[in-house]
């Protein structure tokens, strides 16, 4: 029966792929208000409240000047420091990608030439027109807050070939579903849960079901030996007749 879960699960999952980082929260930071800050980036913020976005990603063939392939940039806010988590990104295998993550602090970002350069390059692509701006999504906190950080890098890279020149010389932007999954005491991801307790209740279903069958199995063996040799020679009279 377990077993016929597990290939049902294999199944459902044959059609999607996966990658992932884990990693630990950082410490928390004040985040300052004076402008340019965090809000000015315009970038999709995740958070162990708000942890999955469906979104397009922009890739490319890696090439000399992104050899990993074409970058995107995200924040993940109001983590909890030391707490461990993952981040997957789920796309469909119909969309052959190569997606590499990485996750970098706020000071080593602003710290680091190309990251910041990066950076700037996909908030540049992100910003509103003027008109647009006052009803953006991400407005400006009034108050100073402190809060545990992260900037998730995420580079897709096409990975199929095509005689169609056009998908060669254009790649389309990938459906992607990125996750936020928090550690449960920092040893299994939250969304294990759900399969977690399905698995332990089949386990004890089946354990009752085994207990059962032993027991019809057993009666059967213990039979009385002369009811069954009865029943052997009614039905050895019956052949002779």
């Amino acid at each position: 029966m377990i077993l016929f879960t597990l290939l049902i699960l294999i199944i459902a999952f044959a059609n999607a792929n996966v990658e992932k980082i884990i990693f630990k929260g950082p410490e928390s930071i004040l985040i300052p208000l004076e402008h340019p800050n965090l809000d000015d980036l315009r970038i999709d913020r995740i958070s162990p409240l708000h942890w999955s976005l469906r979104t397009q990603l922009s890739a490319e063939f890696p090439n000399d000047e992104a050899k990993k392939g074409k970058e995107s940039w995200f924040l993940l806010d109001k983590l909890k420091h030391g707490q461990r988590y993952e981040v997957r990104v789920c796309w469909l295998a119909t969309q052959p990608t190569s997606f590499r993550l990485y996750t970098h602090t706020l000071p080593t970002v602003f710290q680091t030439p190309n990251l910041i350069t990066s950076l700037a390059t996909f908030s540049e692509s992100r910003q509103y027109p003027l008109e647009d701006q006052a009803t953006s999504q991400h407005l400006t906190s009034e108050t100073p807050s402190q809060s545990s950080i992260l900037f998730l890098q995420i580079f897709a890279a096409a990975d199929y070939y095509t005689m169609n020149q056009t998908l060669m010389k254009n790649v389309p932007p990938v459906d992607v579903d990125i996750i936020l999954d928090p550690y449960i005491w920092n040893v299994f991801p939250r969304s294990l849960v759900p399969t977690a307790g399905y698995i332990a209740l089949l386990a004890i279903g089946s354990w009752f079901v085994s207990g059962w069958i032993w027991e019809w199995l057993s009666k059967i063996a213990t039979v009385d030996p002369e009811a069954r040799l009865d029943v052997k020679t009614s039905t050895d009279v019956k052949k002779d007749s």
